[in-house]
């Protein structure tokens, strides 16, 4: 049998909570120690877990019995907690995004494969149930040849989401806003449906919230086998609406909305037997209306990659793919041109 995987998290914010209810979940993990800086939220962390707190990452992963650390900082400060555990001989989870910008993230790999520790990235809406079968479809040649993908991630927050807090919406704490914090896992499942994107034509505004990033993002992409793309991602659309991703091809059509699948045409029908989904997989208005069930699937996963050494299937290759996207679609829209990947 084998030893339970212990965790250590740094950052304890909303996100956070997800992480521990997680590993509380599995009984093959254990939460061992969380870092904050914040001595108050330690206080609160040792009365409600009972678990050791620090205020310094360093003196967490010096722990003997850590195996595994969870980063759940913002988005930009994923980089340094990385190299410290990399360096301390821990495995890596860290939340989406793995970093802003291709340059930070290819540290983080590099770090993680000379020190011999897995890295791996959340990206839970890859084990939506719709979205497995959305993905076998389109992989066992149901559409026919690929035309075209649609993903529309039209959702709307409260300018006090942005307000409230001090790195949303900012260059350096978020590297953007609407693109790469809520449509980043629809632009990942674009990506692993359709493959590689080879061009991009991108225009980025902030039209209604007071912040440096966008607020709302189209683009137009060229994918290598020969298909088109359309992006549209927003967090000023009031009052939000169902995320989709639509892949259209030869043979037939396929919707997925909300991690449903809601429409699907084929030329030669198959029956579908979907798998219902617990819970609800949209966050069009609430950032924390996600259910739990796909996070503890890819922590399972995880868990299970580390425990038989073996790679991830979101690893630091994986997750970096949707930053060169979203790194192409702001030079786009910064320089007016189009970016060739």
């Amino acid at each position: 049998m084998n030893k339970k995987i212990t965790f250590g998290i740094v950052g304890y914010g909303s996100i956070a909570q997800h992480h521990i209810a997680c590993i509380e979940a599995i009984d093959a993990a254990k939460l061992l120690a969380i870092t904050s800086k914040n001595q108050e939220k330690r206080l609160e962390i040792e009365q409600q877990y009972g678990i050791k707190t620090f205020e310094n990452l360093e003196d967490m992963l010096a722990l003997e019995d850590l195996d595994v650390l969870c980063i759940c900082t913002p988005n930009g400060y994923h980089l340094e907690p990385c190299l410290a555990a990399a360096k301390a001989g821990k495995h890596v989870i860290t939340e989406k995004p793995l970093e802003i910008n291709p340059e930070r993230c290819e540290q983080m790999i590099s770090a993680c494969k000379e020190a011999h520790v897995i890295l791996s990235c959340i990206f839970q809406n890859r084990y939506i149930p719709g979205y497995l079968k959305l993905k076998d479809i389109v992989a066992e040649g149901h559409l026919g040849k690929l035309l075209l993908c649609n993903v529309s991630v039209k959702w709307y927050r409260q300018p006090s989401y942005y307000a409230n807090n001090n790195w949303r919406g900012t260059l350096k704490g978020d590297g953007g806003a609407a693109l790469i914090t809520q449509s980043i896992h629809y632009l990942d499942q674009m990506l692993n449906v359709m493959g590689p994107v080879t061009s991009v034509s991108a225009k980025t505004k902030t039209l209604y919230h007071d912040i440096e990033g966008e607020d709302i993002g189209i683009a137009i992409v060229e994918f290598k086998n020969g298909a088109l793309g359309t992006i549209e991602g927003s967090t000023a659309i009031y009052a939000g609406y169902p995320e989709k991703l639509e892949i259209h091809g030869c043979d037939g059509s396929i919707v997925l909305e909300s991690g449903k699948i809601v429409d699907c045409k084929l030329r030669n029908p198959i029956d579908l037997n979907l798998e219902k989904v617990k819970g609800t997989t949209s966050a069009s208005t609430d950032p924390t209306a996600v259910a739990l069930d796909l996070h503890i699937t890819q922590f399972e996963h995880i868990i299970d990659c580390i425990q038989n050494n073996k790679e991830p299937e979101v690893n630091g290759e994986e997750a970096i793919k949707v930053i060169r996207l979203l790194d192409a679609i702001y030079e786009s829209s910064k320089t007016g041109k189009t970016i060739y990947l």
